[in-house]
């Protein structure tokens, strides 16, 4: 387990290295609040694009790993190859979409007209790399189905180091460079995912682990396109619809003002840190998961989500007790000192001591989930977060948030707690508990194991 956790960890970290370079440097380079609180926009819509990738990633670390794990290096070739089929299409349809849609993102999730205008023309430049992560996500999802827990580390260390040097010498005009100033930083990321897109295809196709799709793998075949999207449709929907509400609880802390936006966004970038090891013991459950289920070895499948479990919940716990410590250091950091943006810096320093607390059953969530979802039953992970997110967290977040509330229809209106981010932050917290318990709860019964793929 730990050899399939730790480079995952290691490349969730360089992941994670691409918005904080971003959020440094607009918190260090370029004055206000603007940038910060545009930045958030951008680490959340950046965050959310493998959201369109969900469907084949999920299917084919599943169904890769199955074949892998039953010694049927063929049918693993196969489910690779069709993977990025379905990958093409919905960048495709996505490029369509974006394309006719245009820009105005940054408004309608209620930021500030300056604040919209540079997410805006942030995202117009980085979304023209959609097929760049398209090779990204599905291929790391191919080679994690097999074991190559590597593939990723690799691939993100090289996004990582282009986005950070580039980013810089745009945004500041080093090395003779143009002084491209903040859309610097949207073409720094623009050439990191290129340039790691092509790392992952290189890594695809060699031969080491036998996943090297032939010519007849890339037709489109019915029985095996029909096994992908049975399994990664509701793994689809599920981050289809939790990105939609946490874009839905980015517009409620945005429409609270530049600080609280602000706040919000270097907060969530810090609690992205205990997203480290929750994510990288998920990869590796969906991983043993599928393998030993593939090998028909359902105790050992079992017992490897559990061990895997364990682990994360000691390792996030410990987390959350150094946000709980040092949440002010934390926050100075990314605001370029106390003294530069004293009210961000103490709002966002609450924050992160609010969500400490949630840390155990978040780490149960993710990782209780990643098993679940790489034996195959992925529409209880769909069912939980679902309701976790439209039930408690969005409107206990507009009443402890917001003073008042409209209701639709002209209903009148509902009095709220008028906490600001830090109302919304309670219900994150209160979401994550409630969403962690019960992923545990469902992952004890024994019918996940057994789901046919």
């Amino acid at each position: 387990m730990l050899r399939l956790v730790l480079p995952v960890l290691v490349e969730q970290v360089l992941a994670l290295s691409v918005g904080f370079t971003d959020k440094w440097l607009a918190g260090n380079l370029f004055p206000g609040a603007e940038p910060l609180a545009a930045v958030g926009l951008v680490a959340y819509a950046l965050a959310f694009l493998p959201v369109m990738f969900a469907v084949p990633s999920v299917a084919a670390t599943a169904l890769v790993a199955r074949h892998v794990g039953a010694g049927d290096l063929a049918g693993g070739r196969r489910a690779a190859a069709q993977a990025f089929l379905i990958g093409a299409v919905v960048t495709l349809v996505a490029l369509v979409i974006i394309r006719i849609g245009g820009g105005g993102f940054g408004g309608m999730l209620g930021l500030p007209v300056d604040s919209a205008a540079l997410a805006d023309r942030y995202l117009a430049i980085v979304l023209a790399g959609l097929p760049a992560m398209l090779v990204i996500h599905v291929g790391v999802a191919v080679l994690r189905g097999a074991g190559d827990m590597v593939a990723g580390l690799v691939a993100m260390s090289v996004v990582n180091l282009v986005n950070a040097g580039t980013s810089f010498a745009l945004g500041v005009g080093a090395m003779g460079l143009p002084r491209l100033g903040w859309d610097g930083l949207a073409w720094g990321t623009l050439a990191g995912h290129v340039c790691g897109a092509a790392c992952v295809a290189a890594l695809v196709w060699r031969r080491r682990f036998g996943l090297r799709p032939t010519w007849s793998d890339w037709r489109p075949n019915r029985a095996w396109l029909g096994r992908l999207l049975r399994v990664g449709l509701p793994a689809g929907v599920d981050a289809a619809a939790n990105a939609a509400c946490h874009l839905a609880f980015l517009g409620i802390v945005n429409r609270l003002g530049n600080v609280d936006a602000a706040a919000h966004s270097v907060a969530i970038t810090i609690e992205s840190l205990a997203f480290l090891p929750g994510s990288a013991f998920g990869v590796a459950a969906a991983t043993l998961a599928g393998q030993y289920l593939g090998a028909r070895d359902e105790r050992r499948a079992r017992g490897s989500v559990w061990l895997a479990a364990a682990a994360c919940t000691v390792l996030m716990s410990a987390v959350g007790l150094v946000f709980l410590c040092q949440a002010d250091l934390l926050a100075a950091w990314f605001t370029g000192g106390a003294g530069r943006q004293p009210e961000v810096a103490s709002l966002t320093a609450s924050l992160v001591r609010i969500v400490a607390f949630a840390q155990p059953p978040l780490a149960l969530l993710m990782v209780c989930s990643g098993g679940l979802r790489g034996g195959g039953a992925t529409r209880p992970p769909l069912i939980v977060n679902m309701l976790g997110l439209a039930v408690i967290r969005l409107p206990l977040a507009v009443l402890l948030a917001w003073p008042t509330t409209e209701l639709p229809g002209g209903w009148g209106e509902i009095h709220g707690c008028g906490l600001g981010a830090v109302g919304a932050w309670y219900a994150m917290a209160a979401d994550l508990v409630v969403r962690g318990l019960a992923m545990l709860v469902i992952f004890s019964r024994l019918r996940w194991s057994r789901v046919r793929v």
